[in-house]
This record gives C-alpha cells, sequence and structure tokens, in this order.
C-alpha cells in the first residue's frame, strides 16, 4: 500500500523542482469535510498561522458556510488579508507595536472588520491612545486563559492572565471605559486539550494519563468559559462571539453550550503532531519532497535540504519525519540538516541517486515559511503552484 502511494506522489511530483512542498487538495477536502462534521453545527473559523498560502484560505472558505472568518497571529496579516478581500478577522494574540496596530486601523478606516486581542488595561491604554490619533473605534476580545493549575502540575500553556470571571469583567469595564476601544468577543484557547495527542503507539500509560488529565481539564475550564461569559452578560456586555478550541478539541469544545464558534487549523493538512488522537484521524494533507543527492554506503541516502525544524519544546517529535517510502528514517546522530539530511532506508527499497524522499512536518504552516510555493496535487497530478506567505514577500514574525 505505502510502495503504492510512494509511486503516487513520485509519478504526481516527476519533473518538479526539488524540494518542494506540496498540498494533496483530495486530502484536504476530506480533512475539511470531516472539520464540519466534528464540529456539530458550529461555524469555523480559520486558522490561518497553519495555513499561511492565500490560496489554501480561501480555498478552505470556499468549503462551505461552516467556514467563516480568519483568526490570525499577527496585525500586519491581519490587515494584508484584509487588503486582499478577506473579513471577520480576528487577531489571536496581543501586540504592543504601534505600526502594526496602524496598519489594522487604515483597514477599520475602509470598512473592514478586524478584532484586535487583549488580556490587560495596559494593551487597552495603548489601543485608546493609538484609536485616538488615527481616529477609529478598534474591537477587541478578552483572551481567558483556560489552562488547568492542579496541585503540583500546570496543565496547559502560558497565555493569558485573565482566568476568572471577576477578572474578565474588570478589564471589560477598562474597554467600556475607553473612547477608541469596544468590546467585541471572547476567545478561549484550551491548548492542553487541543494539541496534545493523546494515542501515540507505544504509550499505553502516558496515553492514560494524558486523557485523564485532559478529562478532568475539560470540566473545569469548560465550567470557567460559561461562568465568564454569564458574568459578562450580566454585567450587562453583549459579545459578538465566543471563540473556542482547536482542531483537538472540537468534541470538547463544541459541547460547551457558551461557546458560539470553534477554531480549526493544523486540521486542513494534519501534520505528526495531529496523527495520534483518540476522538479523530485526519489524512496527511501536506508534505515536501527531497531529491537523493548521494548514496554514500548501503542502506542510507542523503537528501538535499531538509532542516525545517518545528517551534516548540526541543524533542524529536518536532523533527520532520521521513514519510514514503515506508520504512525511512532519519539517523539519530544526524537528524534532519539544513542542507542536508541522510536518512536510512529498507533493504526492499531500490533508491538510485536522483530519486526522492517524501518527508511531513511536525507542525502545520510553519512548512510554509521554507518554501515560496505550494504544488497542488489532484487525482495523481499536479494542477496548480501557488505561493505561501514567504512567496509573497511577507514575513510577520
Amino acid at each position: 500500500m505505502y510502495m503504492k502511494l510512494y509511486d503516487y506522489y513520485r509519478t504526481a511530483l516527476a519533473g518538479q523542482t526539488l524540494p518542494a512542498a506540496f498540498i494533496d487538495l483530495d486530502n484536504l477536502a476530506l480533512n475539511l469535510e470531516q472539520l464540519r462534521c466534528r464540529a456539530a453545527g458550529l461555524p469555523i473559523r480559520l486558522v490561518t498561522k497553519s495555513v499561511r498560502s492565500l490560496s489554501i484560505i480561501r480555498l478552505a472558505l470556499a468549503a462551505g458556510s461552516f467556514m467563516r472568518g480568519l483568526l490570525c497571529y499577527s496585525p500586519v496579516e491581519a490587515a494584508w488579508l484584509s487588503s486582499e478581500g478577506f473579513d471577520d478577522i480576528v487577531v489571536a494574540y496581543p501586540s504592543v507595536e504601534p505600526a502594526d496596530i496602524r496598519a489594522v486601523a487604515v483597514q477599520l478606516r475602509s470598512g473592514r472588520s478586524i478584532t484586535l486581542m487583549v488580556d490587560s488595561a495596559d494593551q487597552v491604554d495603548l489601543l485608546d491612545a493609538l484609536a485616538g490619533k488615527e481616529k477609529v473605534v478598534f474591537p477587541v476580545a478578552i483572551d481567558l486563559d483556560m489552562s488547568s493549575n492542579f496541585p503540583g502540575l500546570y496543565f496547559g500553556v502560558h497565555r493569558s492572565p485573565v482566568r476568572e470571571a471577576a477578572t474578565a469583567v474588570a478589564l471589560a469595564a477598562e474597554i467600556s471605559r475607553r473612547s477608541g476601544v469596544r468590546l467585541d468577543g471572547l476567545m478561549g484557547y484550551e491548548g492542553q486539550i487541543a494539541g496534545l495527542m493523546d494515542a501515540e503507539p507505544g504509550r499505553r500509560l502516558k496515553n492514560r494519563i494524558i486523557c485523564h488529565l485532559k478529562h478532568r481539564s475539560i470540566r473545569e475550564v469548560t465550567q470557567r468559559r460559561q461562568r465568564v461569559v454569564e458574568a459578562l452578560a450580566e454585567a450587562g456586555y453583549r459579545l459578538r462571539f465566543v471563540n473556542g478550541g482547536g482542531t483537538g478539541s472540537f468534541e470538547s469544545t463544541s459541547g460547551d453550550t457558551s461557546v458560539t464558534e470553534l477554531a480549526a487549523g493544523s486540521g486542513l493538512y494534519a501534520p505528526t503532531l495531529f496523527d495520534h488522537y483518540a476522538t479523530f484521524k485526519a489524512l496527511p494533507a501536506a508534505g515536501f519532497a527531497l531529491p537523493i543527492t548521494r548514496l554514500p554506503m548501503p542502506g542510507i541516502a542523503t537528501c538535499s535540504g531538509g532542516g525545517y525544524i518545528a517551534s516548540g519544546p526541543a524533542g524529536k517529535d518536532r523533527l520532520p519525519q521521513p514519510w514514503l517510502p515506508s520504512g525511512c528514517s532519519l539517523i539519530e546522530h544526524e537528524a534532519a540538516g539544513e542542507v542536508q539530511t541522510p536518512v536510512r532506508y529498507p533493504p526492499d527499497v531500490g533508491f538510485r541517486t536522483g530519486d526522492l524522499v517524501l518527508f511531513r512536518h511536525a507542525k502545520s504552516g510553519e512548512l510554509c515559511e521554507r518554501f515560496n510555493h505550494l504544488l497542488l496535487i489532484k487525482d495523481g497530478r499536479v494542477v496548480d503552484r501557488v505561493t505561501t506567505y514567504r512567496g509573497d514577500g511577507k514575513n510577520f514574525f
């Protein structure tokens, strides 16, 4: 089966300049449909940092009315996407760069909808001061921390200081006292649920522990989010949206009646860090092909390029992984190198110089920072070649 899949992609990529990144449009469409079903009727806001290509963003939004709006990672990115015709954009992370915020103001004056993220009065003060100069009112959303602080264990990510209803209401009051900002929504991302695999092969004990922690955390953070939303409503604050979750938490987040929309991005490309979840199985839809330039000894093929390491805690799970042909693996003391990546391959694979090895990235959109273009594969052939953010000359961090 895997040799047939390797032959499928090798045939599709024949004649293409390597290294090359590609998107399997057939698998992408199936992943989008799976997200729609898993969302249980809630709309999905597309997480752009996991896609990083205008063409793929457009394709995803065209999948159906269940895809609504964008969740960006930078105000400048949001302003650029707005200038490209996108609307209903939320920036998921606060910014303190005046030039970046001014770029958003330009789009607001043209009638576009961009909501900025805040979690402190200092951020609100900065936006309010810039709003006066730019003659706009910035819509803002409160970033609610969704981590669980269990005795002896902090289970989650360090994002926002807004953890309880009283803090959220106090920040909403700070927003209401300023004329340059207005409260638009609330976001609560439960990263410890959405971004942590819980069904890894050969790790039964670890999986049981993670599943236990997840179930405990889900109960706690769901109640927290509901309390915050109720408290804001009782204080007279109306929210246009309550955004929650990520690809790995649709089942639990969609069950929270206070949530009005979900967020997803990695579920489109399905990188290796999303391979082993108990509740879903996405199809690999993104990969990259490296050419074999050397065969230094039997069983070893050296590829050109490949050092596309993912962000996060340094470890083997952040390395790109040889995917096809099946049975290839990185070499422990060399791993994936910037200019060359050696791989071990099984005896039944007869590599020759000029052949290719297919890899998958550990995370989703980060692969696009290494390539100017994505080759779009459908029905076994390359049907288009589209730019990434990098190919459009954009680098937001």
